[in-house]
C-alpha cells in the first residue's frame, strides 16, 4: 500500500512518543494503532504492524535497563519462558474465542490498577521486603496470564505487569518497571512471530515507526532511572485512567450505535 511522505512522518514521531510513554508506564498502543487505522491500514494488519515497531520499544527500554544494572537476566529465566508460553497461546486463542469478554473486565481493571498506585502508599526507591511468593510461583501465575493476555488483547498490558511486580512481588516502582519492560519485550515479540508467520506486518510502516519507537523509549527509559517515582506512578496513574475510559468508551459507543 502507499502511503505520503508526510503521513509515513508523523507515524515516526507518533511511534517515538509512544515510546517514551510506554518505556515508563505502558500505554503507548494508544497512540500508535488508531495512528495506523488513520493511515488506511485495515485492523489486523494495523494490530500486526503495532506489534513489530512496539517490539523495538520495549526491546530498547529492556536494553538500557539491563546495562543499567536493574534487571537481571538470569533472576528472571522462569518469568521470561512463561511469559512466553502465555503469550504464545493468547495469539493463537484469539481467532477462536470472543475477545469481547475481555473488553468488557479490562476496563475495570485498569481503573483498579490506577486506584492502587493513587491511594496505596508510595512503595520506596528500593524494596527490602520479601515477596508474597515464591519467584517460580509468580512466574507461572502472572507470566502465563499477562502473557496470554498481551498476546491475545494487549492493552494495558505494561500496567497490570507493574502492579503485580509492586504489590505482588513487593518491587519498588523503578525495579517493577523494568523489569515490566522485560516480559513486555518477551510477550510482543511472541505476538509479533506468529503475525509474522500469517504475513501480517506492513514492513516499510512498521521498521519505520521501530526507529520512532526505539528513540523513545530509550529517552523514556533513562527518565525512570533519573526521576524515579516521582514521574513514574502519576504516568501509571494517567495512562491507565486513560485507557480505561478510552476503552468504556468504545463499548458504550459500539452499544448506543447498535441500537440505531
Amino acid at each position: 500500500m502507499e502511503i505520503s511522505i508526510q503521513v509515513l512522518t508523523l507515524l515516526f514521531f507518533v511511534a517515538g512518543l509512544a515510546g517514551f510513554i510506554d518505556a515508563m508506564a505502558g500505554g503507548g498502543g494508544l497512540l500508535t494503532v488508531p495512528a495506523l487505522l488513520a493511515a488506511g491500514l485495515p485492523p489486523t494488519q494495523a494490530l500486526a504492524t503495532n506489534k513489530l515497531q512496539s517490539s523495538f520499544g520495549s526491546f530498547s527500554a529492556s536494553l538500557y535497563f539491563v546495562r543499567s544494572g536493574f534487571v537481571s537476566l538470569k533472576e528472571m529465566r522462569l518469568a521470561i519462558f512463561f511469559t512466553f508460553i502465555g503469550a504464545a497461546i493468547g495469539s493463537n486463542s484469539v481467532q477462536y474465542i470472543d475477545a469481547s469478554i475481555l473488553t468488557s473486565l479490562i476496563p475495570i481493571l485498569l481503573i483498579l490498577i490506577s486506584g492502587y498506585f493513587l491511594l496505596a502508599p508510595p512503595a520506596t526507591e528500593s524494596s527490602d521486603k520479601k515477596p508474597r511468593i515464591s519467584d517460580a510461583m509468580f512466574a507461572l501465575v502472572v507470566g502465563c496470564s499477562v502473557g496470554f493476555y498481551d498476546g491475545f488483547f494487549g492493552p494495558g498490558t505494561g500496567s497490570i505487569f507493574t502492579v503485580c511486580f509492586v504489590a505482588i512481588a513487593n518491587c519498588s516502582l523503578v525495579q517493577a518497571t523494568a523489569r515490566t519492560k522485560i516480559l513486555n519485550f518477551t510477550s510482543n515479540i511472541t505476538a509479533l512471530t506468529f503475525f509474522i508467520i500469517a504475513g501480517l506486518p506492513v514492513w516499510k510502516v512498521g521498521l519505520l515507526m521501530a526507529i520512532g519507537g526505539f528513540l523513545g523509549a530509550r529517552l523514556g527509559a533513562k527518565v525512570v532511572i533519573n526521576k524515579g517515582q516521582k514521574w513514574v506512578r502519576p504516568m501509571v496513574i494517567l495512562m491507565s485512567m486513560i485507557m480505561a475510559s478510552k476503552l468504556l468508551w468504545e463499548q458504550h459507543h459500539q452499544w448506543f450505535v447498535s441500537l440505531f
